[in-house]
């Protein structure tokens, strides 16, 4: 989850010291979590662009109301609903700006593709039927069902009672369900 550093003291410590103008304290913090908030900005988002573009809003919004985080939370937990929100709100703004996306013909290095195929098209074909959900659906299942979250841990995450992580897992399930029916094998 995280990569680490040379600092010792704690996430709550460095964000304190951010808080009181130490200088590098946000950056430790955050090069700390990087690759986990990465990682979740990317599997919330519909792409890596607007992953990038949320995960950038997240941290600006983490950086500026860091002397708003009550200590009720993890850092951690605290980053991680910032992250999911800016995903939200990005696939949100953009739907609201519906565009249509230019396909892109880069060549591709030769692959095996009796290997890959398969798993291809699979992952294909769950990335759509995920971006088919409302925002709110896909964070849930993501958390859950992707990152592996117990349920409550997903509702401490999105900030969200347990009982609406469970229906929005459950419609978002059934909706995958429905998508996704034709890959049972028979």
């Amino acid at each position: 989850m995280s990569r680490g550093s040379g600092d010792a003291r704690s996430d709550e410590d460095l964000l304190r010291a951010h808080v009181h103008g130490e200088p590098g304290a946000f950056a430790t913090l955050i090069d700390r979590h990087q690759t986990y908030l990465w990682s979740l900005a990317c599997r919330t988002s519909d792409n890596p662009d607007d992953a990038a573009d949320a995960l950038q809003d997240a941290l600006f919004n983490a950086h500026r109301m860091a002397d708003r985080f009550r200590s009720d939370a993890k850092v951690t937990s605290w980053l991680h609903r910032i992250v999911v929100n800016a995903c939200l709100d990005r696939i949100r703004r953009n739907r609201s700006h519906l565009t249509v996306a230019i396909p892109e013909y880069d060549v591709l290095p030769m692959a095996d593709e009796r290997d890959q195929m398969a798993a291809v098209d699979l992952s294909v074909s769950i990335g759509r039927a995920l971006d088919t959900l409302p925002p709110d659906q896909r964070a849930a299942i993501i958390a859950v069902d992707v990152e592996g979250y117990s349920v409550a841990e997903a509702a401490e995450k999105l900030g969200v009672p347990v009982g609406t992580v469970k229906s929005r897992c459950s419609r978002g399930r059934l909706r995958l369900a429905q998508l996704l029916g034709h890959l049972k094998s028979v």
